[in-house]
């Protein structure tokens, strides 16, 4: 597991969705390993306050296809940390020339339930603005009690998270 990093939240940045199409671009060497990429995560709900780091979700044919093609990912100078706690995903991060994370892809094969997870939080939150700022709010918490250890901020919120995505999926179940 990649070292704890400082917990730093910015306001909302307009740039986050242009980032992100700029690395969704670089994806395209991957060619057709690469069946879609969504961004997700709170850089992708417009008014949240975030860590300024992009999470985008490539999803891919296959794993064992990407495997082979893990080279071309990290010639686009991606650390790569393989499924890092999470079965079925290949975890990536990018960092800047300063050493601060930048970027993170969580790939999953095409209809991996966690994708759907995902989509399902990120949509809920842009839909329902209280939710949203809830969300704010318990980040603010957790960055409050664990300002150096992205880790331990990340376990503060969890439950928040867990409750918050089972209203979500029900609520992206009903969309149909």
């Amino acid at each position: 597991m990649p070292p704890p990093i400082p917990v730093f939240l910015t306001p909302y940045d307009p740039a986050w969705p242009e980032m992100a199409a700029e690395y969704v671009a670089g994806l395209r060497v991957l060619g057709s390993t690469l069946v879609a990429v969504h961004h997700i995560g709170s850089t992708s709900v417009p008014g949240l306050a975030a860590k300024p780091i992009i999470d985008l979700i490539p999803v891919v044919t296959n794993l064992d296809e990407l495997d082979q093609k893990r080279a071309l990912v990290e010639s686009l100078g991606y650390g790569w940390h393989g499924e890092l706690g999470i079965a079925g995903r290949r975890y990536c991060a990018l960092s800047d020339g300063d050493g601060n994370r930048v970027a993170q892809l969580h790939f999953f094969a095409a209809g991996s339930p966690q994708i759907v997870r995902h989509l399902a939080f990120r949509d809920y939150l842009r839909a329902h603005p209280k939710e949203a700022q809830a969300y704010e709010d318990e980040k603010r918490r957790a960055r409050e009690l664990f300002p150096n250890d992205s880790h331990a901020y990340t376990d503060t919120k969890a439950a928040w998270i867990e409750r918050t995505q089972a209203k979500a999926l029900h609520w992206f179940a009903d969309l149909g």
